[in-house]
């Protein structure tokens, strides 16, 4: 169209309507192919979106989750998540005498995380529950824990031995501190609150476990300072009677804490043909102390659980 104008200017060649028109045929047509394109595009978006919704919407039974694919699961929070029990009924799952049983795929996912904060009110001091939120990637569930579940005394003991059975974990308060802590069980032992030789709904589990430090005796901190390596001293010594010895020491003297947590574990279904538990439990632990440097905070999980009891 720009040559045909140009010719008639200078000499005042009139072009034909079918060159002239040409373009503006070929503008429709690119027109045309891209709102073909933003349709199909469109379209595209939609159905991924679809898949997403409907791998997320869970929870998902274990058949249903060894189903999918991996570009199924990739991006859905799905691989952050534990099963349900498939078609929970009435039976439970009876433990033979003089045979030996394990738990597999032993899962915890919680889905509420709260701190427990000390608060003055008129009646004095008192600790309450406040509401948290999560600032860590989806990656705070633990997964693949296996362990003994043995008589003891009568009762039934879980008795945790390996897997993924911890998760650096950060939570944000609602004035903005945040507070990170070692979501785990490591060593676990769980007894049942009554004397049993089944597992079915209804039964509770309770113990104890070790939560280890949430960092490493690698970790170096801002001013070089670390348990294994690192400097002894990062400040100058403050004058006699100055002050702030203990705190300083604290700061300088790094050492790896391990301390206690609880949990207790309620079976709410069961599916004794495919060996399947699961239920809700309640999680009590510290925080992290920044290696013995600050006085941990008491953080408070629920959430869902799942595992599955085999034979040995």
């Amino acid at each position: 169209m720009a040559l045909a104008s140009a010719l008639a200017l200078t000499s005042g060649f009139q072009a034909p309507a079918s060159m002239v028109a040409q373009p503006r045929a070929d503008v429709r047509m690119a027109a045309d192919t891209q709102d073909g394109w933003k349709a199909a595009g469109l379209a595209a978006a939609l159905a991924l979106a679809t898949g997403v919704q409907s791998a997320s919407a869970g929870p998902f039974t274990r058949s249903e989750i060894a189903s999918l694919t991996y570009e199924q699961i990739k991006g859905t929070g799905l691989a952050n998540t534990c099963p349900k029990v498939e078609a929970p009924g009435g039976a439970s799952i009876k433990l033979a005498s003089g045979k030996k049983y394990k738990i597999d795929e032993f899962c915890l996912e919680p889905t509420s995380f709260q701190v427990l904060e000390e608060k003055l009110t008129k009646a004095g001091l008192v600790t309450e529950p406040v509401n948290t939120k999560v600032t860590t990637r989806q990656t705070y569930v633990l997964t693949g824990i296996e362990g003994d579940l043995v008589q003891d005394g009568g009762k039934l003991a879980f008795v945790e031995q390996d897997g993924i059975d911890y998760a650096p974990t950060t939570v944000q308060l609602p004035g903005g501190e945040r507070v990170p802590f070692l979501f785990t069980v490591k060593n676990l032992v769980a007894k049942s609150d009554v004397a049993t030789s089944e597992v079915g709904a209804g039964l509770k589990l309770a113990g104890s476990f070790k939560v280890p430090s949430y960092r490493t005796g690698l970790f170096l901190d801002p001013k070089g300072r670390g348990t294994t390596t690192g400097y002894d001293q990062a400040v100058a010594l403050p004058a006699l009677q100055a002050g702030g010895d203990e705190g300083m020491f604290k700061e300088n003297n790094k050492k790896f804490d391990v301390l206690d947590g609880n949990i207790e574990l309620k079976v709410t279904g069961v599916n004794a043909e495919l060996g399947e538990i699961g239920g809700v439990f309640v999680h009590k632990q510290p925080s992290d102390t920044d290696l013995g440097s600050k006085a941990p905070k008491d953080v408070l999980l629920k959430g869902n659980w799942f595992a599955t009891v085999n034979e040995q």
